[in-house]
């Protein structure tokens, strides 16, 4: 019945009288326990934590005040009272939590706080818990008192008087930009010390030398201070030169970007972390004032510092304790953070110039290769494009090549058909989220010339006759707009890698094919390997009633005779020779029905003859390019045979071209 008197007197001996203490810039609870707190309007939502570093407990039960400073943002800092409370595993049973009641006795005011164990944990130790701290006037009386929820009877109450705060040092100050100072002035009356620092989450710190100066100003003069850096936490600080003097502080520029922004980012020195085996972009910084800028990607078109830094949008990096990093990034000297504050940002990129991979672009034929080397495993995407007014955008279709993982580093090619005279690629890592396109204008030199004009009198042929016979070319009703055609050929010479790709862009940008080109899928053949490839793709043909058409040369006969001989011979075939495979499996087909269903032959005339045909293959339905384009384009359309005005059309104005062309010299 008398254990509220004994644990009343126990706390009164085991009080412990605090000084000053450090600032405390927020409401929060310490425990040595997980916690959640709740608290009245007065004293809002207090943060509830386990301390990082918690200091000596206090022997239970025990109830200790003391005293503090509350600053909080953007409030001008008050006294306050710290409570610490122990209390004893014994006194715990059923005990949920505690509430401290609050009252300053000269105004009445009153306040409450709650604090709640998240978890009940048996045979627990005894309860250690610190509240910072509830906010009084100077020279008033605060009572407070203790009991747990549920109430078990245990009842600790205390009271400490807040002391009268003395006014602080008055002094003046003028800030001279020019000379890089700033003149402190102190009125008639007692000396003051006199220094500049740079504001804390907790204290005033000194700033560094050459500039760290203490200075004692007698009353009626004045001092110069200078500093290295102007940034908003730079104060103003000046105190009796007696012991635990009153101290009064400005910060004149926390609120002026003005006067601050354009030596803020002097002042922060930026550690780069960034690392392309990581595809992270992390980022540290070192700054005189405790900053929390906001970080996000933009990239550079070129490499110089007064480029102008894009914007990605949706690319703000997480930051934690000054660190910036931001997953899924090709990391690059020209992708960079921009850190914004108020309203000023700075610009920093990644401080290594070297790059993960690289790309270099050549004309073959009609076509664009382009030859990657990564030292990571990794996937690339490529897409062609046209300049117009400073701006590239992709055009579909995209082609993509994979190095996969657990692969040696090396190089990968990658084909891309060309559309247009003056067309572009850009180049992109497209297994990551932000990535810097990579734009390539190559150098048509003239001695591509000629077989460029070859290959756009070929598209221009295919053109004129989709707009003037489109009706004959129309699909049936409820027909799908483009029939696959998979598109196969022997890569005998540029000249004719480069006819077969200007055919192959006509037939998918023109008649709307869906045309399966190995040279575009370097991907997908690279992942599968070539015959699963072929022989898929020749699968899905035959089930959507699409058409194998196979591009025939004197280097195709060539390479026909070699593939029969090793037949005969019972030769393994080269699991990488797509040509032999395609044989492979147009001799399977007309071995088992008679005729090759679904296959189509054409040839370029001045690349190749009817006798270039092998007697075997001249059963396909064959046709002679240009001359024969129109009947062509029907087959493949499934469509009726094409009119003679259709074919007339296309005769004259390739006959026209060639002509042109030929009287140019090419």
């Amino acid at each position: 019945m008398g254990r509220p008197v004994l644990l009343v007197a126990a706390a009164a001996l085991l009080l412990l009288l605090a000084g000053t203490g450090a600032a405390v810039t927020r409401l929060r609870v310490s425990a040595n326990f997980e916690c959640w707190a709740t608290a009245d309007s007065s004293l809002s939502r207090p943060r509830c934590r386990r301390p990082a570093r918690p200091g000596p407990p206090l022997p239970p039960p025990a109830l200790a005040l003391g005293r503090a400073r509350l600053c909080l943002p953007r409030q001008p800092c008050q006294p306050c009272l710290r409570v610490r409370l122990a209390l004893p595993a014994a006194e715990l049973g059923g005990v949920r939590g505690l509430q401290l009641n609050f009252l300053e006795l000269g105004s009445n005011r009153a306040g409450w706080l709650q604090v709640w164990r998240r978890h009940r944990a048996p045979g627990s130790s005894p309860w250690q818990v610190q509240f910072d701290c509830f906010p009084a006037e100077s020279g008033q009386q605060v009572l407070v008192t203790l009991r747990t929820i549920p109430d078990r009877g245990l009842a600790l109450s205390r009271s400490r008087l807040v002391a009268i705060e003395l006014p602080g040092p008055v002094f003046t100050h003028a800030w001279v930009p020019e000379a890089r100072v700033i003149e402190v002035w102190v009125p008639e009356g007692p000396a003051l010390m006199v220094r500049l620092c740079h504001q804390l989450a907790l204290e005033c710190e000194e700033l560094p030398r050459p500039f760290h100066r203490q200075v004692l100003v007698l009353g009626g003069h004045h001092v110069s201070l200078p500093y290295e850096f102007l940034v908003p936490c730079l104060c103003i600080e000046a105190s009796y030169p007696h012991h635990d003097s009153p101290r009064s502080k400005r910060c004149p520029f926390r609120d002026q970007p003005a006067a601050y922004g354009p030596e803020l980012w002097s002042s922060v020195r930026f550690h780069d972390y960034s690392a392309s085996s990581k595809d992270q972009m992390a980022m540290v910084l070192s700054a005189s004032c405790p900053l929390r800028p906001q970080a996000t990607l933009c990239w550079r078109e070129v490499a110089a510092e007064t480029a102008p830094c894009h914007g990605i949008p949706n690319s703000t990096a997480s930051e934690e304790e000054q660190a910036y990093t931001l997953d899924k990034v090709d990391v690059h000297p020209q992708l960079c953070f921009r850190f914004s504050y108020g309203n000023s940002s700075h610009v920093e990129c990644p401080h290594r110039s070297e790059t993960a991979w690289n790309v270099s672009v050549s004309v073959r034929g009609l076509q664009l290769r382009l030859r990657l080397t990564s030292g990571i495993p990794a996937a690339f995407s490529a897409a062609l494009c046209q300049r117009r007014g400073g701006q590239c955008e992709p055009k579909a279709p995209l082609y993509t090549v994979t190095q996969p993982e657990g692969s040696a580093p090396g190089e990968l090619a990658l084909l891309l058909p060309v559309q247009v005279l003056g067309s572009c690629v850009l180049v992109w890592r497209s297994d990551v989220r932000f990535a810097r396109k990579q734009l390539l204008c190559p150098d048509v030199s003239h001695r591509h010339f000629g077989l460029l004009g070859l290959a756009l009198a070929l598209g221009l042929v295919v053109t004129v006759l989709l707009l003037n016979c489109r009706s004959t070319w129309r699909p049936a009703d409820g027909a799908p707009g483009g029939r696959p055609v998979l598109l196969l050929y022997s890569p005998d010479s540029e000249e004719h890698l480069g006819l077969v790709c200007a055919l192959a862009e006509r037939l998918r940008a023109g008649l709307g094919c869906d045309v399966r080109l190995d040279l575009w899928e370097a991907g997908g053949v690279g992942r599968v390997g070539v015959l699963p490839w072929l022989y898929a793709q020749r699968g899905r043909v035959g089930r959507q009633r699409g058409t194998v058409l196979l591009l025939w040369s004197r280097g195709s006969t060539r390479l026909f005779r070699r593939w029969r001989v090793g037949v005969a011979d019972g030769t393994p075939g080269d699991a990488h020779d797509i040509f032999g495979a395609a044989m492979a499996c147009l001799h399977g087909e007309l071995g088992a029905v008679g005729h090759g269903g679904g296959w189509v032959l054409a040839y370029f005339s001045r690349l190749c003859s009817p006798r270039d045909v092998p007697r075997p293959l001249r059963p396909l339905p064959t046709y002679r390019l240009p001359r024969q384009l129109p009947g062509l384009l029907g087959a493949l359309r499934g469509s009726p045979p094409t009119p003679r005005r259709c074919r007339g059309r296309a005769e004259g104005l390739l006959h026209r071209l060639l002509e042109v062309r030929a009287a140019a010299g090419t």
